[in-house]
């Protein structure tokens, strides 16, 4: 009986998978961890191989007792559990602590289409990411100051996979994943009633391939308001075109009174945390790098965000490093690509960056910048999957990274947990988001 297409494509999508899961596609890395970390990363030639690098540590989700591991003076206790793909967190300043509990909306068809969709579904479902989205922020308090939210109530719901969240004034801000939308909230209240007013819309549609949407708000004294959103590309490196690539890969400045939209900086394949640095008012951001050119490339980075400046995706990476997968090529802007400032590991998946803030941690973490690390999938071996700080000094990085917290992987290499994003509360410990755990993790000064 001949075959048809269909069924044959599908087989070779099958047997890509089954060669993918027993490791026989892809490369492995070459260079020690340390290389890719720091102001000047070690970039080799990109990887040539067919097939691209798939290993994936299966999600499995913390057994009953087990937990992170904390560094040396730190202790690490779960905030509060149980909770439903908790993304993103947010504090207020009367201490409550809100958490984005999300997950990739429903409605992108066009996402997993052919055997490239195929793949990535696959690769989500084995990471913890096949869930359906809550669509949900949610509440917690920790009234007695023991570390433990002892309550939690519904903040707010029937949202658009929000991920950012920030309050200015009275006014409570969500990006969901298609539009930024603006709350009423009133201070200490346990849930918003308000229905909410539409301030933009964000770039969504049927492929959204980067999905997750944050914001955050200037703080400059005497400043207009305005709100600052990332927006992931809507593909690898423009392989679906630049056409559904507008005011994607980027950092959007909103104006929220008059509801105007500007590209702040650009270039910026998949931006996601994002905080302002206090000795020099700078705002900087995580960024995760381009995938499928090898074990070893490209770094993921965080960097100081300069309005107006290009990053270099799709046409290069870490600056002015040709991509020669892309066409055309686009030599003009490739020269105005600005070199980020500080490379976080290969294929890490950084999402989460807080500054530290006060002198409730030990003294080694009061400088910097604390980043959450939710793991690879394109690379053999696995990176990521753990908090690391970046020290700083007068405003910029300054030395390697520090773990922080570790052992989200299990001693088989899958995963427990995997960190997301990061916040510090209103008493200077670190909160985590495990999306695969379903835990907000807290990290304080502790034996």
């Amino acid at each position: 009986m001949q075959l048809t297409k269909k069924y044959t494509a599908a087989r070779i999508s099958t047997l890509f998978f089954c060669l993918c899961l027993l490791g026989a596609c892809g490369d492995s890395s070459k260079l020690p961890p340390q290389a890719s970390f720091g102001p000047k990363p070690t970039l080799p030639e990109p990887s040539s191989g067919a097939l691209p690098t798939i290993k994936i540590a299966k999600a499995t989700g913390w057994p009953a007792g087990v937990m992170p591991v904390a560094a040396a003076g730190l202790l690490v206790k779960a905030f509060a559990s149980g909770l439903d793909h908790p993304r993103w967190v947010y504090v207020l300043p009367n201490g409550d602590v809100l958490v984005a509990e999300s997950n990739a909306p429903a409605d992108r068809p066009d996402e997993y289409s052919g055997p490239v969709g195929m793949i990535a579904k696959f690769v989500m479902n084995r990471a913890g990411a096949g869930v359906p989205s809550a669509n949900r922020i949610t509440l917690l308090r920790d009234a007695d100051g023991d570390g433990v939210a002892e309550t939690r109530t519904v903040f707010l719901q029937n949202l658009n996979s929000p991920i950012g969240m920030a309050l200015v004034g009275n006014d409570f801000y969500v990006a969901n994943t298609d539009a930024v939308m603006r709350y009423k909230y009133i201070d200490g209240q346990t849930s918003v009633t308000d229905k909410g007013v539409k301030i933009v819309d964000l770039p969504a549609g049927t492929i959204n391939h980067h999905w997750t949407k944050n914001l955050i708000a200037n703080q400059a004294s005497g400043e207009a308001l305005r709100l600052y959103v990332t927006v992931g590309s809507n593909s690898n490196v423009a392989e679906h075109g630049m056409e559904v690539e507008a005011n994607r890969a980027a950092i959007l400045e909103v104006n929220p009174i008059t509801r105007q939209t500007r590209i702040f900086a650009s270039g910026l394949r998949n931006p996601n945390g994002m905080d302002w640095q206090a000795q020099t008012g700078a705002l900087w951001t995580a960024v995760n790098e381009r995938d499928e050119i090898g074990s070893d490339l490209v770094p993921d980075y965080m960097t100081s965000v300069k309005d107006g400046a290009f990053y270099g995706w799709p046409y290069s990476y870490y600056g002015q490093h040709v991509d020669t997968r892309v066409k055309p090529p686009q030599p003009d802007l490739v020269a105005k690509a600005v070199p980020p400032d500080y490379a976080l590991g290969t294929h890490t998946a950084s999402l989460g960056l807080v500054f530290s803030r006060g002198d409730a941690l030990p003294e080694i973490y009061r400088n910097g910048a604390f980043i959450g690390q939710h793991g690879s999938w394109n690379r053999r071996p696995v990176s990521g999957y753990k908090v690391i700080f970046v020290p700083f000094t007068n405003g910029v990085p300054n030395g390697m990274p520090v773990d922080v917290l570790t052992g989200f992987l299990d001693a088989n290499g899958q995963a427990q947990g995997r960190p997301v994003g990061v916040a510090i509360d209103t008493r200077g410990a670190l909160l985590v988001a495990d999306d695969v755990g379903n835990i907000v993790w807290r990290v304080s000064a502790g034996k």
